[in-house]
């Protein structure tokens, strides 16, 4: 079972997806920011100064932070958004291969040649 295990871990495609992981929570550290820090404080200037930070309502002793709730669904709509533009790019490189001409096919080689003209002489 240990051997198993062992496999299943040196297996490409579980080391791949690990780092898939760390390097998106990273990303989502990056993608909290940018909406916490520039895109939420850009929104409160057109939206009259609004916090959505600071937006909740009290309804008998539980407080309700919607304000946290929108700022996590534009965190989504903005990693949505990047991955998006990640595949769509990555989607035109492939395209962008595909549709480059093949090589065009080695004629044959001097020993080649040299043995066709040898077997044309012997004739």
């Amino acid at each position: 079972m240990l051997k198993e295990f062992k496999d299943f871990i040196n297996k490409g495609n579980v080391m791949d997806m690990a780092v898939g992981i760390i390097i998106g929570a990273a990303f989502t550290a990056i993608v909290g920011s940018l909406v916490a820090d520039l895109i939420n404080p850009i929104i409160g200037i057109f939206m009259g100064g609004i916090d959505f930070a600071g937006l909740s309502a009290t309804v008998g002793e539980a407080e309700l932070t919607y304000g946290n709730f929108i700022m996590a669904i534009i965190n989504f709509l903005v990693i949505a958004f990047v991955v998006f533009m990640l595949v769509r790019s990555l989607n035109k490189m492939k395209k962008a291969e595909e549709a480059a001409p093949a090589p065009a096919p080695a004629g044959p080689t001097q020993e080649e040649l040299l043995a066709d003209i040898l077997a044309a002489l012997k004739k």
